[in-house]
């Protein structure tokens, strides 16, 4: 990556969205304006390994760009993770990390024509965040856009109050999540996998652009199940998650 593309940010507010994901608010520094699209990403250049590839990775923007200077990102603890441990332990408010952005072509289309579908998975919810909080920045969506989260435990569902509230404001928004290893006995919603909501909604094969995000196994079969319910390769778009 080009030395002049890099920059720096301050970190001015850290969050715990759940257990193993903290939500991070970086300020870039110098600057009053950070220019980026919804669904784009950027590179922390962090201090974890001793050749620079190992330094650098990507998180996507979970922030609209009408937060601009200001943008958000979240990270995920991983096991034995370099990154995460060091973002996790080292970073704290106030610290500066130096990220080059924003990149990538996880983007809404200009032109809204037909129902918008998000299907993500984990810290993939991010981007679908930040699309989704611009098209409400732009102004109530005339068509319909659902959200569908998958994870695992109801411990794991980030974003929920939030986007729970904006369902109950915006007519033609809907979200539901879904659990696929939830056992408490207290716990009455959907459980299973993903797919099995957007199957659902879309069972009358209506026009609609799906934005896929996630880890690679689910973002593969979504589309595998979208093009054999007959929506074809323009009609979905997807970020895979290593």
């Amino acid at each position: 990556m080009k030395n002049e593309n890099w920059r720096e940010a301050k970190v001015i507010k850290i969050a715990e969205l759940t257990a193993d994901v903290k939500h991070f608010w970086l300020q870039v520094k110098d600057s009053n304006f950070f220019d980026f699209k919804p669904g784009q990403y950027v590179v922390l250049d962090l201090p974890i390994g001793d050749f620079q590839k190992d330094r650098f990775r990507s998180y996507s923007i979970a922030s609209p760009p009408s937060t601009n200077p200001v943008f958000e990102i979240v990270v995920m603890r991983g096991n034995g993770g370099n990154a995460s441990d060091y973002l996790f332990n080292e970073v704290k408010e106030g610290s500066l990390l130096r990220f080059n952005g924003a990149l990538g072509s996880f983007l809404l289309q200009e032109k809204i024509d037909n129902d918008i579908c998000f299907i993500c998975t984990g810290t993939g919810i991010a981007p679908v965040r930040s699309m989704f909080k611009h098209l409400i920045d732009k102004g109530t969506p005339k068509k319909n856009v659902f959200i569908f989260f998958g994870t695992q435990y109801l411990k794991d569902v980030m974003f929920r109050e939030e986007l729970e509230a904006i369902q109950k404001s915006f007519p033609h928004f809907t979200y539901k999540f879904v659990l696929s290893k939830e056992e408490s006995t207290y716990y009455k919603g959907t459980k299973g996998y993903v797919h099995q909501l957007y199957e659902k909604e879309f069972a009358n094969k209506r026009e609609a652009d799906f934005y896929l995000c996630g880890w690679r196994e689910m973002v593969q079969e979504a589309c595998e199940r979208l093009k054999a319910m007959g929506y074809l390769t323009k009609d979905i778009h997807q970020e895979v998650y290593e």
